[in-house]
């Protein structure tokens, strides 16, 4: 599907993303994207469903990792998270607290952590303005056991009711 590439504050985040694509083989946006359709994936639509209240950036970060970590050639989800969390932390605004905390490559290696069988089980504590953390974790979770041998145990703690659903 043909999207137009355009995201807040693109002017800020581009020069990073641009490099981080081009370490990865990968030219641009566009690029990226044309790899993942052409794996039948499109991980813009998927973060659109996870959080329909996501912000565009955050929905092409997921193409830009996806396509990273197709093109590393990923064998497997945990491999692939990990991956995808490079192209979480590129749209990370240079010089910001989450650009500093390496808040992409966090989530992508949490996601990692939950996809790996030695992670027994997931404990997750958070609060309103979590929320939008708590989806994507909850999406991980309960899709973990699809590439798991041992089903990953999770307690969900304050949530709320929808979030506990």
């Amino acid at each position: 599907m043909i999207r137009e590439v355009k995201f807040e504050s693109q002017d800020r985040r581009i020069k990073q993303i641009l490099a981080a694509l081009n370490e990865n083989g990968i030219k641009d946006i566009e690029e990226a994207n044309a790899i993942c359709e052409q794996y039948g994936l499109d991980p813009y639509k998927t973060c659109e469903e996870t959080q329909p209240i996501c912000f565009e950036n955050a929905k092409w970060a997921y193409v830009v990792g996806t396509a990273i970590a197709l093109k590393k050639g990923c064998t497997n989800a945990a491999e692939a998270a990990e991956a995808i969390g490079i192209g979480l932390q590129a749209f990370c605004i240079p010089g910001s607290v989450a650009d500093d905390r390496k808040v992409g490559i966090g989530h992508g290696n949490l996601a990692a952590m939950l996809l790996r069988e030695e992670t027994k089980c997931f404990a997750f504590l958070a609060g309103h303005e979590s929320f939008a953390a708590a989806e994507g974790a909850i999406k991980i979770a309960a899709k973990a056991d699809k590439v798991r041998k041992e089903p990953l145990r999770c307690i969900l703690n304050g949530l709320g009711k929808d979030a506990a659903q």
